[in-house]
């Protein structure tokens, strides 16, 4: 090699180390050494495979992060994921666990029934008058035992001023009809939205899977999207469980 080539790959290596620090520094005397290189190359790819493995185990033990990918994964409908992830959250944060609704929705759908049922019997220490939580944990006992058993377990619920929330609740006791509680929504678009959920996932416990397909089809409708927030995507995601259904 020329004196010119010993003098630019001397450059070159100097500027390699400018920047090498922050991923891998090699050691002057090693960039001469086939051996010392090939060794310190290996012992580095070790240490980054290491601090790798560091990251994912600290991002599966963060309940936020945990608790985001769970949410990715419903949104996405890897249901079987994502409700593995809700129970992550649910054991990083056990005095937090009654919270957990996006848990009782998700372990619905992968057929966990009494888990479901289980989940929002705890929510309702922390969140009384949700009228929300009565209906998912009707719908989690109807289909884990029977709707018969699921009215007779039907949790009490305050005061939920949203409409048509008390119209919805007295449609699971079996006092009102869906057309009643639709009639209540009005011409409001979040009311409308709810109205047409619980009234889908009451059909569908009821097994009327028609009825049940038309309002979970009609909650879905992009147009509820900014009114209902996370609601709105479960009613996409209950659409596309319905669609699978034979």
């Amino acid at each position: 090699m020329s004196r010119t080539g010993e003098t630019e790959t001397r450059r070159l290596s100097e500027q390699q180390r400018g920047w090498l620090p922050r991923m891998v520094r090699i050691p002057g005397n090693h960039l001469s050494n086939p051996s010392l290189l090939a060794r310190h190359v290996r012992l580095s790819l070790y240490s980054t495979m290491c601090v790798a493995f560091a990251v994912s185990v600290s991002a599966q033990s963060d309940p936020r992060e945990t608790f985001d990918r769970a949410v990715s994964d419903f949104r996405n409908g890897q249901l079987e994921d994502s409700a593995a992830g809700f129970d992550r959250v649910a054991a990083l944060l056990p005095n937090s666990a009654p919270q957990l609704w996006q848990r009782g929705i998700a372990l619905y759908y992968v057929g966990r029934y009494q888990d479901c049922r289980q989940q929002f019997e705890s929510h309702r220490i922390v969140n009384p008058n949700d009228v929300e939580n009565a209906a998912w944990h009707f719908i989690c006992v109807a289909r884990g035992e029977s709707p018969q058993a699921a009215q007779a377990a039907l949790l009490p619920v305050g005061r939920d001023r949203r409409p048509p929330m008390q119209e919805i609740y007295k449609m699971f006791q079996g006092a009102l009809d869906a057309d009643t509680v639709l009639a209540a929504a009005g011409n409001r678009a979040s009311a409308q939205f709810y109205a047409h959920l619980y009234v889908g996932l009451y059909n569908e416990a009821l097994g009327r899977h028609a009825k049940a397909y038309e309002h979970i089809a009609a909650a879905a409708e992009q147009r509820y999207e900014a009114v209902a927030g996370y609601m709105h995507m479960v009613a996409r995601v209950h659409l596309n469980h319905l669609a699978k259904q034979p």
